[in-house]
């Protein structure tokens, strides 16, 4: 299933393109922090620098690369605008597991996961450093002790004066001491040459908790990723990922200093990563894509167990079996025959509003378009579905494996739309590899994207031109990154930050370094023996100090469409009532109007499918399967290991009951009948990793949900059809345009159990009379006699003919899941 944002709101993302963003670009990006030359003029934004523009150094105003210009050489001028980046002490065992560098599970605050020595740095164009930190009294030379930091991931302000970043301070200051330090969240000003660094810890942040890689928001909150726990609960942590059972970030935060509101905006069961605001105003961020079942206990020997809930204190209730996906190893079902092994293991881009809000893979891209060819059909006996994708139905021709993904995705400033980020393996790279590039405006639909090389691929996991990190496209044209000359990564691989030219092929190498060397001598204890080190320091995620123009940011919630609205109208529901009790509540609304309905390129799961007595949509051959309910599974944390790491695993279980949704006797737990027109609709948790898959009658699964997303409170979300279509679904059909019945039915269910509504129109008559809820109200049951003569069966039956639109052009711009 995918979920997708009304077409009124795509409209008015590309009307805005030419309106209001793009001539501001040039301006935005090109401006220069006016600091850097000893100006102490205020510039809030760079729309708000406008009228002294003239007297500022612009160098991206001059020249716009063109979205179809992506292969266009860099700038061979020395760098023009000022690099904040931070140095790093090397860790010692080259890629070693859960450090800084690593792919994964790079949060930790202990010496032996980030040693302290290092510093936040910014490089003038002249080429002149200034040692942030330490002109604002942090850090230490030698013997490392109460005043070391480690430093990671600055984001430099929408005026580019100031910056934010993460910081952990603290060493041990004897042998055998601890220290239980802990990444926090700081803010550096006075970032002119000539002025002396200013660094406040910010307020309101969750303490005793890992706070990682900060940015602002487009009013100025500050999102961030974090370890805490998803509604805090100190029990809870740390949250285990979906792999190797190891301590992850839960998700992407969003605080309010000044007032010290703090949301959830995802949850991400094996974590999120890098996140970045692009021109759209969309937060971009790499997600661990991990949705499968558990290994450790496949394996059998670290001890599992569930706990019966999340509460504080629930019991041990032993050894569980899990009921999503399918198996890693395959099994048998008595209806289908073989159902082969699934494993998922891809680091994928994604995008979601700054409010939290649409969530879903960068334009529904998955893995039919990044990891395409060869995968395993579901059901090994249907000869109908297929082991290999169609790969002449999408643009994409750069194959992205299922051990690795894209990390460290940045917008080329010049270019809006597209992208630059790392392709890297899951281990053994320290998330170093090739540069590669990609589009993903929100006009594209994932049929229509592509990743190309921007820099030489690897052969065989060595790069004989050396490796890249952090690539940072600016807005002068230039292109800055992290590199080695390493072909792979070792004890002694070197980082510095070199500016990058094109060679004849166009390819992205290695220029000349931005420094000339940071060094350090330094020692501290591990706790047990003493460490040292003495050299060159690495040389990190660097980021351009210039004032940039502030994207459109989370606008109110995007209108519903037609048939959705239709049926608000009629059952005579308010929009906004219904969206302060999903709040309220904190509950979501997903609302499918064709589960049959499939996207086309999709066919290693059934997709020859049918309602009973209801829609169907299939193929002229293959076998055709029944459908009968839409399961949600929500992400628990229950999951520990008597012998392993610490902490507790997220697993699928079945949405708790919710009394407000229409009944469904005989369905599997967390489930709604899918209605006779294909239609589902039902009431979720927000703020909480959920999945799905629809059944047939008896429960078992046919086709499923492999991925996570997290709706916010309030958030209604609709789709045309289940794994709905980037272009056509499986039949070559356009989406979906019925007037879904199963939200009728549940509107009536709401309004009846809740007292809620009907909101008056005209002064016309409630459908149902109103009532508070009580111990009395009866939910409506899909199919059964209605408790007052308006709610018949017949509306949750009813078969309406799906109007379908003519599939003349690709549909664009698809705010939906994966697959």
């Amino acid at each position: 299933m995918r979920i997708t944002p009304p077409k009124t709101h795509i409209r008015m993302i590309r009307n805005a393109l030419g309106t209001l963003r793009i001539p501001s670009l040039a301006l935005g990006f090109g401006v220069l922090l006016s600091a850097c030359n000893g100006s102490q003029s205020s510039v809030e934004d760079a729309s708000a620098a406008t009228a002294g523009s003239a007297a500022l150094t612009s160098p991206g105003s001059a020249t716009r690369v063109t979205a179809s210009a992506v292969a266009a050489a860099v700038e061979s001028t020395a760098v023009s605008t000022p690099i904040m980046f931070v140095t790093q002490v090397p860790t010692a065992g080259a890629d070693r597991f859960s450090s800084r560098l690593a792919a994964f599970a790079n949060h930790m605050g202990d010496l032996g996961s980030a040693p302290r020595g290092g510093d936040l740095m910014i490089r003038y164009p002249d080429g002149s450093l200034r040692n942030l930190t330490k002109e604002a009294g942090y850090g230490m030379e030698g013997q490392q002790g109460a005043n070391a930091i480690a430093v990671r991931e600055p984001t430099v302000h929408w005026d580019g004066r100031k910056a934010v970043f993460s910081m952990v301070v603290g060493a041990p200051t004897r042998q055998y001491g601890t220290v239980n330090a802990k990444w926090q969240l700081y803010e550096v000003s006075n970032l002119a040459q000539g002025q002396t660094a200013v660094i406040t810890k910010v307020a309101n942040q969750p303490t005793g908790y890992n706070n990682i890689s900060p940015l602002y928001s487009s009013d100025d909150r500050i999102l961030f990723t974090s370890d805490r726990p998803r509604s805090g609960e100190a029990h809870l942590y740390p949250q285990l990922d979906e792999y190797e059972s190891t301590p992850t970030v839960v998700g992407i935060y969003s605080l309010t200093p000044s007032t010290g509101e703090l949301r959830l905006l995802n949850h991400t069961p094996s974590g999120a990563f890098s996140p970045t605001i692009d021109s759209y105003g969309r937060v971009i961020f790499t997600r661990w894509d991990h949705l499968q079942r558990d290994q450790q206990a496949d394996a059998g020997s670290f001890g599992d167990f569930n706990y019966a809930s999340e509460a504080v204190g629930a019991a041990n209730v032993g050894r569980q079996a899990e009921v999503f996906p399918e198996s890693r190893n395959g099994m048998t079902s008595t209806a289908y025959g073989r159902i082969n092994g699934f494993t998922f293991n891809l680091f994928s881009p994604w995008q979601m509003n700054q409010d939290g809000t649409e969530e879903l893979t960068l334009n529904h891209i998955g893995r039919q378009e990044l990891s395409f060819g060869y995968l395993t059909r579901s059901f090994a006996a249907d000869s109908a579905l297929s082991d290999n994708t169609n790969t002449s139905i999408i643009a994409n021709k750069k194959y992205i494996r299922n051990d690795g993904g894209i990390f460290q995705i940045r917008e080329d400033p010049r270019t809006p739309g597209t992208y630059y980020g790392i392709y890297a393996r899951e281990f053994g790279s320290m998330t170093s590899d090739q540069i590669v590039r990609f589009t993903g405006a929100p006009t594209l639909n994932a049929e229509q994207m592509k990743v190309e090389d921007a820099s030489p691929a690897a052969v065989n996991n060595s790069l004989s031109g050396g490796r890249f990190r952090n690539p940072l496209p600016t807005s002068s044209g230039h292109m800055v990154s992290t590199y080695t000359s390493s072909a792979t990564t070792g004890n002694n691989t070197s980082f510095r930050l070199y500016q990058l030219r094109t060679d004849a092929s166009g390819m992205l190498i290695a220029g000349s370094p931005l420094t000339t060397g940071i060094s350090k001598s330094i020692t501290w204890w591990n706790p047990d023996s003493l460490s040292s080190f003495n050299g060159v320091l690495w040389e990190l995620e660097a980021v351009e100090v210039v004032a940039r123009t502030r994207p459109s940011g989370s606008a109110a919630a995007a209108a519903l469409e037609a048939p959705e609205r239709a049926v608000l109208a009629e059952e005579q529901v308010s929009e906004a009532a219904l969206r302060q009790w999903l709040k309220s509540n904190n509950l979501s609304l997903i609302v499918t109007r064709n589960q049959t309905s499939r996207d086309r390129g999709d066919t290693q799961q059934p997709f020859n499918l049918q309602v009973p007595g209801g829609v169907k949509t299939a193929k002229s051959s293959g076998r055709v399967y029944d459908i009968s309910h839409y399961q949600v599974l929500q992400g628990n944390q229950v999951r520990a290991y008597s012998n392993f790491n610490s902490g507790r695993r997220v697993i699928a279980q079945p949405m708790t009951a919710n009394s407000n949704n229409v009944a469904n006797p005989g369905g599997p737990a967390g489930s709604v009948k899918i209605a006779a027109d294909g239609s589902t609709a039902v009431f979720v948790p927000a703020n909480r990793a959920l999945t799905w898959q629809t059944t047939d009658a008896s429960g078992e699964a046919i086709v499923r949900e492999r991925v996570w997303v997290t709706m916010q409170p309030g958030e209604i979300r609709t789709c045309a059809g289940c794994h709905g279509e980037n272009s056509v679904n499986q039949v070559n059909a356009a989406e979906a345009t019925n007037k879904p019945e199963a939200l009728r039915a549940l509107l009536r269910q709401w309004k009846q159990a809740t007292g809620g509504g009907p909101t008056l129109v005209n002064g016309s008559q409630p459908l149902t009379p109103t009532r508070n809820t009580s111990a009395t109200s009866q939910p409506v049951v899909a199919g059964s006699a209605p408790s007052t003569q308006t709610l018949s069966s017949a509306v949750i039956e009813q078969t309406r003919p799906l109007t379908r639109g003519t599939a003349t052009t690709p549909r664009t711009a698809r705010a939906s899941l994966t697959r």
